[in-house]
């Protein structure tokens, strides 16, 4: 299973049977999405930033909200979540999606808005691998999302939704997350290629370069 970074929010999440491309973007991120192809589209929330589903071509099946899916292989949790503290009554609902791709299930945050509840936390407790925001302003920041982390507790985690030198958005870079888990001067890598049998044996923070 192979993870590659395409900016903001977005993934491309391959697997042997399909490959998924979460919360693809349109303009006004800095980022491109170019040309990509996919089997399923998840879309966390019904924001410009996140939404950009008909930008993806191969006639993907879209899914934006929560319930159980399976599609060429591949089996997605939705879990509904909000994009704030307040249940959604300032940004609305988002949804977390539990990808199970090769035997390994990553988890996508969405634009999570507040530390998940302790059911929420038990719907998700079992991802290998954790694509968080860290980078504050409409999601959670970096204090919060270790928090996350620390409930998680997942093998891998890959923070996204910061700034960078091309974003537009008003976000916090992803220095702040990083200094919140100990860890200095990681290099970034072009994608992640993972298993679960060669998953690391405690919580590892890897950080993508954008595509």
């Amino acid at each position: 299973m192979e993870i590659t970074w395409l900016g903001h929010a977005c993934f491309r999440i391959k697997g042997k049977g399909g490959t998924v491309i979460t919360d693809p973007f349109g303009e006004g991120t800095g980022y491109q999405l170019g040309k990509v192809t996919a089997d399923i589209v998840t879309v966390s929330h019904d924001h410009p930033g996140h939404n950009f589903a008909k930008g993806v071509s191969g006639s993907p099946k879209v899914i934006s909200g929560p319930g159980e899916y399976e599609i060429a292989g591949i089996f997605i949790y939705g879990i509904r979540t909000y994009h704030d503290a307040e249940k959604g009554q300032i940004r609305g609902k988002n949804t977390c999606f539990l990808i199970e791709i090769d035997d390994t299930r990553v988890a996508h945050l969405g634009d999570l808005g507040h530390v998940p509840s302790v059911a929420e936390i038990n719907e998700m407790n079992d991802a290998d691998i954790l694509l968080i925001p860290v980078g504050g302003g409409t999601t959670i920041d970096a204090t919060t999302a270790t928090e996350v982390v620390r409930l998680l507790n997942p093998k891998i985690v890959i923070p996204m939704h910061y700034k960078t030198d091309i974003s537009t958005a008003p976000l916090d870079s992803a220095e702040k997350f990083l200094n919140e888990m100990g860890i200095k001067n990681l290099a970034p890598v072009p994608k992640l290629t993972a298993n679960k049998a060669a998953l690391p044996p405690e919580t590892q923070v890897v950080l993508l370069s954008y595509r």
